[in-house]
């Protein structure tokens, strides 16, 4: 990948509102799954939950559970189509940031507190097995982007850097606002 200086700081500061965007519609995977299971669920930038303290069947965590996960691939997957018709750059910190988010959750925020291994033991297929197929197909979108765009590992390492301080500052606005 060769772009000009003011093109990177760009695709560097689009990391920011995509990382909120992310968080949201990740978490809306969660909101969205629970209202039409009829749960009246209650929305935050880091975390949904039913507004009666419960499930109205306790069979929907699990569903409610994979809503986040789910809706985190399906905006990867948006982001990697449009690479592969558009061929553009600026699709691509939306893409990374996805498997960042993820990885970073389920390494550094207690992987047995994620989504992916509640899954996975509700499913009874071991903590790690649904993490680890989120990861793997994150990975592969990202690997496909790199490829279509020719963006190296030392370019994906500051995109890996940028991605971690925008997470940081998600997390930060989650933890003072508590919305």
């Amino acid at each position: 990948m060769t772009v000009d200086r003011k093109t990177l700081v760009r695709l560097y500061l689009l990391f920011i509102p995509f990382a909120y965007f992310s968080y949201l519609f990740h978490e809306f995977g969660h909101w969205i799954v629970g209202e039409i299971l009829g749960n009246d669920m209650i929305y935050s930038l880091n975390y949904v939950w039913p507004k009666e303290g419960r499930y109205i069947n306790e069979g929907h965590n699990l569903f409610v559970s994979i809503g986040g996960p789910a809706f985190t691939i399906l905006l990867a997957l948006t982001a990697l189509a449009i690479v592969e018709k558009y061929s553009t750059i600026y699709s691509y910190p939306l893409l990374f940031f996805q498997f960042v988010m993820r990885f970073f959750s389920l390494v550094f925020g207690g992987f047995s507190k994620q989504d992916e291994a509640r899954v996975s033991l509700m499913m009874g297929i071991g903590i790690y097995t649904i993490g680890i197929i989120v990861l793997l197909i994150l990975f592969l979108f990202i690997v496909r982007a790199s490829y279509k765009l020719k963006i190296d590992l030392r370019q994906n390492g500051y995109f890996f850097t940028v991605s971690i301080l925008s997470q940081l500052l998600v997390i930060l606005t989650y933890e003072i606002t508590g919305l």
